[in-house]
């Protein structure tokens, strides 16, 4: 019943049963730190090590993931299989490869978090909002430490300006998490926000313990320090998990033209009604986006995030476009007087 209680429902265990067989067992990804894993099992947690063919097909393995699991001694299993995923959050890899990381899979709801303090900023929340709108599951705003902010109910109506129709909740987890924990009871939470926005201060609360340790923001910027180190799939009391991420400096989408869209609906709209289909937005006669920007009826920064958001996955997407813009840049730099020195 211990899997049943973080999701192993009837469509997990349908999923789970062409790899019935002797010796194998299901199990969920409790944490995944440099292919190191730990794994539930129905009889507990224990460390995990995944087949070769994992490697060789690149299906490792996330928190959250579903698994095949045979046993190899009371402390270790071997990862036969990942399930398929019912969702999945995923951004694009760090360094120059472009290439896609899994953060978090099998996910039910996707709680953004953001300090009403410093770490306010609603372009990174329309960066959240889009990788959640990815993700497929469904998203909610949760604006943190209320009892920090005086103008809360100006940050929480522009919020709600920028994201038409995902609930938004502000509270103040030092003081009460009371109206999430029914949001969350008997689902897969993951917690997706800055660093300092308050995550595990609101892990702690939902579990009702100090599970995850916390530490004081710095004032000059209410920037956190990474209390989390490592993405880990905790048991909720009541039914459900929740999922704690490090807060990430910076999040490069992996997501399409389709969602971003979803997320920046007005603009989609307006991009419809222009003339021509293959409007740039620039100087285009019969431009509906160009119009509203003029007479104030689309706010610019709003534009702004959109077209960068949107270079960003037009990247991913195109690599070979990616790559010509680099040696355009390259070539640049060999002629500019700073890198061009004898």
């Amino acid at each position: 019943m211990f899997l049943f209680s973080i999701g192993a429902d009837a469509y997990v265990r349908d999923l789970f049963r062409p790899f019935e067989a002797e010796g194998i067992e299901l199990g969920r990804i409790s944490s995944a730190a440099h292919e190191q894993y730990r794994i539930y099992l129905e009889s507990g947690e224990c460390e995990a090590v995944p087949a070769g063919r994992l490697r060789w097909e690149e299906a490792l393995p996330a928190v959250g993931d579903w698994i095949a699991a045979r046993r190899v001694d009371p402390n270790l299993v071997w990862m036969e299989a990942v399930l398929p995923r019912r969702t999945q959050f995923s951004r694009q890899a760090a360094g120059a490869a472009i290439s896609e990381q899994v953060l978090a899979a099998n996910i039910d709801l996707a709680l953004i978090v953001c300090g009403l303090d410093g770490d306010f900023n609603l372009r990174r929340l329309e960066r959240y909002l889009v990788l959640a709108k990815e993700s497929g599951a469904q998203a909610v705003i949760v604006l943190n430490k209320l009892d920090l902010c005086q103008n809360y109910s100006a940050r929480i109506a522009a919020v709600e300006e920028i994201a038409p129709g995902t609930p938004v909740l502000a509270i103040s987890a030092q003081q009460s998490v009371q109206p999430l924990e029914t949001l969350v009871r008997g689902r897969t939470v993951v917690l997706l926000g800055s660093s300092g926005a308050g995550k595990s201060t609101i892990v702690n609360g939902l579990m009702s313990d100090q599970s995850q340790l916390t530490q004081p923001v710095r004032a000059s910027d209410s920037r956190g320090r990474h209390t989390t180190t490592s993405r880990m799939l905790l048991p909720l009391p009541e039914g459900g998990a929740i999922i704690d991420t490090p807060g990430m400096r910076e999040l490069q989408l992996w997501a399409t033209e389709g969602s971003l869209d979803q997320v920046f609906e007005e603009i989609a709209n307006l991009a419809e009604r222009c003339k021509f289909g293959d409007c740039s937005h620039t100087n285009e006669p019969g431009c509906a986006v160009r119009t509203a920007l003029e007479t104030g009826g689309l706010d610019p920064s709003r534009w702004e995030s959109y077209r960068k958001l949107q270079r960003e996955v037009r990247r991913h997407q195109d690599p070979a476009g990616l790559k010509k813009e680099w040696k355009a840049i390259h070539k640049a730099m060999r002629h500019h007087p700073k890198y061009n020195r004898k």
